[in-house]
């Protein structure tokens, strides 16, 4: 594996952490357990059977968590720190193999960096889901969010040219919803913004 396929999977595995903490992390021990990837220095222990078993247990109690209401958005305050961790260390295990001081700054900057990114906008999302449909949409977006975490964890590892595509449309989205925000932000000042009446001479 190749430093630049290397840097791609961090990147890809990182933001997928942000969507859900253990999907990667069960991903990447399935791969290294069957062969399919090859870790860095010192992180072998997550091809093993027991990572692959508490891995797996951690996954599925974290999909079944997030249907259950209210719970859903008490865990985002502890998925965030948490998201970080699992992207930097899902980042050093892809990177470290080629250049161990290498792969901890992406640990620390990219994986971290993007896991966080990614959870504070998920965590935006059920927000707003919560705000304006008392949470009723909140299933929907947590199968979303699953799905997403599940689908570019798997093309990470197999197809990892094209996590590409996904940090530009992540990167566009991102500023889609800052830009709408931003306006809206600007037309309520514009109407809470009192009109003085005309001076009478």
């Amino acid at each position: 594996m190749d430093l630049i396929t290397a840097i791609l999977m961090a990147v890809g595995l990182s933001a997928a952490c942000g969507f859900r903490v253990f999907v990667p992390m069960f991903v990447i021990s399935l791969a290294a357990h069957g062969g399919h990837l090859s870790l860095g220095s010192g992180f072998d222990w997550m091809g093993s059977d027991l990572a692959m078993v508490v891995f797996g247990l951690a996954t599925a109690l974290e999909i079944g968590a997030y249907y259950l209401p209210w719970l859903d958005n008490m865990l985002d305050t502890v998925a965030t720190p948490a998201a970080v961790i699992a992207g930097s260390v899902a980042a050093a295990s892809c990177v470290s193999g080629q250049n161990e001081v290498l792969g901890w700054v992406a640990s620390a900057i990219t994986g971290g960096g993007i896991a966080g990114g990614v959870q504070m906008l998920t965590v935006a999302t059920r927000v707003t889901s919560l705000a304006t449909t008392g949470g009723a949409a909140n299933p929907v977006v947590s199968t979303v969010e699953a799905t997403a975490s599940t689908v570019m964890s798997v093309l990470a590892i197999v197809l990892p040219l094209i996590i590409i595509l996904f940090v530009f449309g992540f990167g566009y989205l991102v500023y889609r919803i800052v830009n709408r925000r931003r306006n809206k932000r600007q037309a309520a000042q514009v109407i809470a913004t009192p009109v003085e009446p005309p001076t009478t001479v």
